[in-house]
């Protein structure tokens, strides 16, 4: 889901809870965490596109072109529009960026193709970005048959996998605020609520924080789908609670998961939760300047499989990567999972969620998100003591 920064008081927040209860107290009482928040600034916005002029040149790449989204907004500080109408950014290698919007859909295409001639790139390498409709794409390479079309990956990607100081900062506030608001529906949760009613509280809560954002929850043995399940749910004492997701500040998003049980944890529960929390601590360990994603996966894997679960990506075990990248887009590039051997460096982002995963009993996930600095990686959020206690 796309969320975006937008500005309330907590009593308009309280306004548009869910008709279905009553908000709590511990919602009613947050007020706004958005005071001091510092947008990116247009000189950080050229220094983007120079590193993305410099990564052209290195990669012989004439221009890259995304549709409206996250790397429109993260060169040029608008998301235009990609649905019946279309908005289109050009960044040459040389020269200024270019905002294409065609009057229709059917013309993207053609104007597109028109643009890329006037800045001289009508020939050359054209590099498009992931994101990108095909029939856009189809078009044009009609338009240009002599153009080579590749992707924008080494651009785009290069670009927006290294945070800057800026973007951490937004990155942080917006992990600060989650925890705000789950420590808020978490204090109100009560036996028989659903898991619609629980979401309902975390959006609730989200927008008398000041923000948009939302959450998955989950209850009982339905903890054990890594993404969740529609059925009727609702939370009866001994139940473990899982709840993921996350908010946007200025566009930068968070994403964290908390797992607890209502009630008293049984050993097995609390067995569990403890092999997910050393699984985590695992992976954070391993996220050091210079190490391979897929070993940082291998890292967090070893403690589960060590255990008796798995082998690899096997029920009950960790069925999905450990991590994946986080910034203006909730998932972004690159992933921590097996296969990627792309080195970490200073700067990069990451969720921290391995899971243990048993159908028919139930899941755990824990999920911070961190950064890579020179000496190692650092959590946006305290990590869960224990099961009894999901906030440190």
């Amino acid at each position: 889901m796309t969320r975006r920064l937008f500005a309330v008081t907590a009593a308009a927040g309280i306004a548009r809870a869910a008709d279905s209860q009553q908000v709590p107290e511990s919602i009613r009482r947050l007020q706004p965490m958005t005071g001091g928040i510092q947008p990116i600034t247009e000189a950080e916005r050229e220094a983007r596109r120079e590193k993305a002029r410099r990564l052209m040149r290195e990669n012989h790449i004439d221009a890259v072109v995304s549709e409206g989204g996250s790397s429109m907004y993260y060169f040029a500080g608008t998301r235009g529009t990609n649905g019946a109408s279309v908005s289109l950014l050009v960044l040459p290698q040389r020269g200024e960026p270019t905002l294409v919007t065609p009057t229709g859909a059917s013309t993207a295409g053609l104007v597109l193709a028109q643009a890329l001639r006037g800045l001289g790139a009508g020939t050359g390498r054209i590099a498009i970005e992931e994101r990108t409709r095909f029939f856009i794409v189809d078009r044009l390479r009609r338009e240009l048959p002599r153009a080579e079309l590749v992707s924008a990956d080494p651009v785009t990607a290069g670009c927006r996998m290294i945070k800057s100081p800026a973007e951490i900062a937004l990155l942080q506030r917006a992990n600060e605020i989650t925890i705000a608001a789950y420590k808020a529906a978490f204090t109100a949760m009560r036996e028989g609520m659903t898991q619609v009613d629980f979401s309902a509280n975390i959006d609730a809560a989200y927008r008398a924080l000041g923000v948009r954002g939302g959450a998955m929850a989950i209850f009982g043995k339905y903890t054990a789908y890594p993404h969740g399940s529609a059925q009727p749910q609702r939370l009866q004492e001994g139940d473990m609670v899982l709840v993921d997701d996350g908010c946007e500040v200025e566009g930068y998003q968070s994403d964290i998961t908390r797992t607890t049980v209502f009630g008293k944890p049984s050993a097995r529960q609390r067995q569990v939760w403890d092999l997910e929390r050393k699984a985590q601590d695992a992976a954070f360990r391993a996220a050091r300047p210079g190490a391979t994603c897929e070993s940082v996966d291998a890292a967090a894997r070893q403690v589960i499989t060590g255990f008796g679960f798995g082998p690899d990506y096997k029920l009950p075990g960790l069925p999905h990567r450990t991590g994946h990248g986080i910034g203006l887009d909730g998932h972004e590039w690159t992933y921590l999972v097996r296969g990627n051997k792309t080195r970490l460096e200073p700067g990069m982002c990451f969720s921290d969620e391995p899971t243990v995963a048993i159908p028919g009993e139930f899941g755990v996930r824990l999920e911070d998100c961190m950064y890579i600095t020179e000496d190692g990686a650092r959590l946006f959020t305290k990590q869960s003591p224990s099961i009894d206690q999901p906030f440190g």
